[in-house]
């Protein structure tokens, strides 16, 4: 009785453990369906959600196909798994083509190291530049364009005009040659600017460019020295002929002063003269007027009874007296005819003092 008692135990206890085994492995299937589930779940909102940067326009593909939909900056949903995205720049942006070759109409062969192309795409043009020409359109509409326009270019220069005298020009030729074919085969796509290096030529021909760019600078050199020393002689004649116009300028100047200073001295000298005339003039018309009133007063004063007494005084003052034999004769007529020689001098000396007041009394008066 124990016995079976014993082993209905053993038999619930194993019955027991092989069911709590049978919970487990159910439960971790249960995790291992949810971790799928999660996973699978993870995958999709990560293959789902997407981010378009600023500058860019986003385009979908479904089963290969192109969706008419496009998505600006921003994030954005999509299918998962079945619908796929690519972001194309519409802002300015540079392309690079290296190493292009390029042969001359004499049969050189160059390179072109790099050259760059500056270009953007309309935003309105993406749609239907990418339907056409996929969204690696600069491939087809640029690298390859460049590697064609640069080759049609330098089939028809020669190396000469190629390195040296048309090489400023390839650029803008590059640029309308790009530029008049996108207009046409993708509208929205503008080339904004082309840059090209310097080609890579042979080394003998490079060593005898340089060798002629060197002759070509000393001749330059020696231009530019004679135009030095041509300068300097044309300095200095302008600086010969500035100092002579300066003397000539300072003679002009010292020749007005003398001429102005003999011109003042002239003018006093006539100044000086004019009153020397008026003073002479005056101190004659004075003089003349003296001796006119000194002659009215002797007419006056020399009367004949007044030259009788005169004569008489003389004689008395005389310390000798000779007689001849005509004693009265001596007093008598020598006395009178004396005296008539007196008053005709006065009336002479009157009349010609007389005359001059007349012309001079204006200058008087």
């Amino acid at each position: 009785m124990e016995h079976k008692e014993e082993k209905t135990f053993e038999e619930l206890c194993l019955k027991r453990k092989n069911t709590n085994q049978d919970k487990g492995s159910l439960m971790a299937q249960l995790g291992a369906v949810v971790a799928v589930a999660t996973s699978f779940f993870c995958a999709a909102l990560f293959s789902a959600v997407h981010k378009i940067e600023e500058g860019h326009i986003g385009v979908y593909y479904r089963g290969g196909a192109l969706l008419t939909s496009t998505s600006g900056p921003g994030f954005h949903l999509m299918l998962p798994f079945i619908t796929s995205y690519k972001s194309v720049q519409t802002t300015l942006q540079t392309d690079e083509v290296k190493n292009v070759p390029c042969g001359t109409s004499g049969g050189v062969m160059i390179y072109f190291d790099r050259i760059e192309v500056v270009n953007f795409l309309v935003p309105s043009a993406v749609y239907d530049i990418v339907k056409n020409y996929t969204a690696d359109y600069d491939k087809a509409l640029i690298f390859n364009k460049i590697h064609h326009e640069l080759n049609q270019f330098c089939s028809v220069h020669t190396l000469q005009e190629v390195y040296i005298e048309l090489f400023d020009q390839i650029d803008e030729n590059l640029k309308l040659a790009l530029q008049q074919d996108l207009t046409s085969m993708a509208p929205g796509l503008v080339i904004q600017a082309v840059r090209v290096t310097k080609p890579n030529i042979p080394e003998a021909i490079r060593r005898n460019y340089e060798l002629m760019e060197s002759e070509k600078t000393k001749l330059l050199i020696a231009a530019q020295k004679q135009k030095v020393v041509e300068k300097e002689a044309e300095t200095e004649r302008k600086k010969a002929l500035i100092e002579a116009e300066k003397v000539a300028q300072v003679a002009e100047i010292t020749y007005g002063q003398k001429v102005m200073e003999k011109e003042t001295e002239k003018k006093i000298s006539e100044i000086e003269d004019a009153a020397f005339l008026a003073r002479e003039k005056a101190k004659a018309d004075a003089e003349c007027y003296t001796a006119m009133k000194m002659a009215e007063a002797n007419k006056l004063k020399l009367t004949p009874e007044y030259l009788q007494l005169m004569k008489y005084k003389a004689i008395a003052s005389n310390s000798k007296i000779y007689f001849g034999k005509d004693i009265p004769n001596m007093f008598m007529d020598s006395a009178g005819s004396l005296g008539k020689q007196f008053e005709s001098l006065a009336d002479k000396l009157s009349f010609g003092l007389e005359d001059e007041p007349l012309e001079a009394d204006p200058e008087e008066n």
